[in-house]
């Protein structure tokens, strides 16, 4: 079975980063409170994701992106990552 590695927005444009067996149930508990980390804000919504072989694979990923550099990744890849610029 696959592991995932996965990036969260938030309705207040919070982020979270994390890696989950169950994507589906893991994004349900981030929405229903039940994770510590993102249980103060709501409606969370899936930006990104990738499936890796074993966790530690995508443990090692996780890590490289809440590092600096995979933050950077983030916000040129990925859409909605980052706030839309003021002109």
């Amino acid at each position: 079975m696959p592991f995932h590695v996965y990036v969260l927005r938030s309705r207040t444009g919070r982020r979270y980063i994390g890696q989950t067996e169950n994507l589906q149930r893991r994004l349900r508990e981030h929405n229903e409170g039940r994770n510590h980390a993102t249980k103060h804000d709501t409606q969370w919504k899936l930006l990104y994701a990738e499936s890796y072989q074993t966790r530690r694979d995508a443990m090692k990923r996780e890590r490289w992106l809440k590092s600096g550099a995979g933050r950077d990744w983030l916000r040129k890849n990925i859409a909605g990552w980052s706030p839309p610029q003021a002109e």
